[in-house]
Parts: structure tokens; C-alpha cells; sequence
């Protein structure tokens, strides 16, 4: 089975095909494009190293976030395309889960993506056999907050992602003993790993992006709508002092 993934989460735009779990060809690309310049050209390339066509493709994996909303949508988008045109089967699958699949523990596994501000995108897992149980469902959490009511859960866990990195010392207060993995690039491999996973026990989504948070530019525009709200009544609460 020929399988390629898209992985645009990220700033780095990543395709890799593979058959079966044997990886064919990886290529990730941070060259300054957006993932809409970058993406389509880069398909192309890969397929043409490998000598495949789209036609030859037998799985279509893509990541579903968190992350980029923007590479999100684009890496979703084309995925749509190709499972609608071509009607080759597609599965979606968060970065969070794609994380996990970075590590061959036995340990509860957190997979942390770091969302700026002291905050996460987070899930935990638990590994059994081949298969990455999700044992905390992914939110969106200051990461203090999280880190503590996990520690009233679990001890022994692998950390993985790069919040595991930019809140390390944050992690060893809570767990001491815990690992922090060295794995922690979201990669187009392990996505497609996940995603044959999914096919196999015949778990299908809706290719909907994952988005955990709202936007910043939907936080500005709700927040400018609280201000403009907030003129409106001042304003009228003056002109109601004046009659008065």
C-alpha cells in the first residue's frame, strides 16, 4: 500500500510517501514560502522521485492539528481535493497523536505542542500493543495548570513535542523523574504511521481541522466588537446624563 502524507501544521512544510511502513521518500521544506506556494510543487517532486503518480497512491494521510490555521487549512484542502477527484481513501490525524507515534515507550505519553504564552496544546496517551490510546482528550491549557492536575493522575511519563522542550523545567517540578523525549519534530513518517493505524482498524474522519483555540484574528475581532459595544453604551449613557 502506497501511502502519502501531508503534514502543514507547522512552519515546515512535509510530504513523505511510504509502502506500507516502509518510508519511500521525506521531504521538509523551510524555505520562507507559504505552504500554498510550497505544498503542490512538493507533492509533485516527491512523487516523481519515487516514480509514483497520484494514481498509485492507496492512502491519503494529512495532519488535522493544532497548529498553523492557516497550513491547516491548506494541508486539509488539498487532501479533500485528491480523496474527492480521485476517490482515494483519507484519514486525518491530530499533530498531537502523530507526536506520540515519535515514541516506541511504554510510559504514558503527553504530547505537548507549545501554543505561546505559557500555554499548550495538549493530549495524553497510552500505549497498548501497536495502538496510542487517547487517556486525556487534546485541549488547550496554560500549561501550570495542566502539568498540576496531571501530576495528581500519573507519575511515571514521557514527555514529547516542543512544549516537552520550551517548558522543561516547569515539566521536572511537577515530575521529577519523568522523560523529556529528544523526538520532537512533528514529521510527515510518523503521521502516516498513525493514519495506516487508523485505516487499519477502519477509523475514518471528516477531515475537519482540529482547532483547539480560537484564532487570533477571530480574539481581535471579538475583542473589537467588545470595544465598540463598550463606546456604544458609554455613549449613551453620556447623552442620557445630558437630558437628564
Amino acid at each position: 500500500m502506497k501511502i502519502l502524507s501531508i503534514d502543514t501544521s507547522s512552519k515546515i512544510c512535509s510530504v513523505a510517501v511510504l509502502d506500507n511502513k516502509n518510508v519511500l521518500k521525506e521531504e521538509n521544506l523551510n524555505n520562507g514560502l507559504t505552504h500554498s506556494e510550497s505544498l503542490m510543487p512538493l507533492i509533485e517532486q516527491i512523487l516523481i522521485d519515487t516514480n509514483l503518480a497520484l494514481k498509485d497512491i492507496s492512502l491519503i494521510v494529512c495532519d488535522l492539528g493544532p497548529g498553523s490555521f492557516t497550513g491547516i487549512r491548506i494541508g486539509v484542502a488539498t487532501a479533500k481535493a485528491f480523496r474527492d477527484s480521485l476517490n482515494i481513501p483519507t484519514v486525518g490525524v491530530s499533530s498531537l497523536e502523530a507526536l506520540a507515534h515519535n515514541l516506541k515507550t511504554d510510559t504514558v505519553i503527553c504530547s505537548l505542542i507549545d501554543a505561546k504564552n505559557e500555554n499548550v496544546y495538549l493530549e495524553v496517551f497510552e500505549k497498548e500493543a501497536n495502538n496510542y490510546n487517547s487517556i486525556y482528550p487534546a485541549t488547550f491549557s496554560n500549561i501550570d495548570e495542566f502539568l498540576l492536575n496531571l501530576s495528581n493522575k500519573y507519575k511515571n511519563i514521557t514527555f514529547v513535542g516542543d512544549g516537552a522542550l520550551n517548558y522543561k523545567n516547569k515539566i521536572l517540578k511537577y515530575f521529577p523523574t519523568s522523560t523529556i523525549s529528544d523526538c520532537n519534530d512533528l514529521s510527515a513518517v510518523n503521521l502516516a504511521l498513525a493514519g495506516l493505524s487508523k485505516f487499519k482498524k477502519s477509523e475514518f474522519s471528516n477531515l475537519e481541522p482540529l482547532y483547539l483555540r480560537k484564532s487570533s484574528a477571530e480574539l481581535a475581532k471579538r475583542k473589537l466588537f467588545g470595544l465598540i459595544i463598550l463606546l456604544i453604551f458609554s455613549n449613551h449613557y453620556a447623552l442620557r446624563k445630558e437630558w437628564d
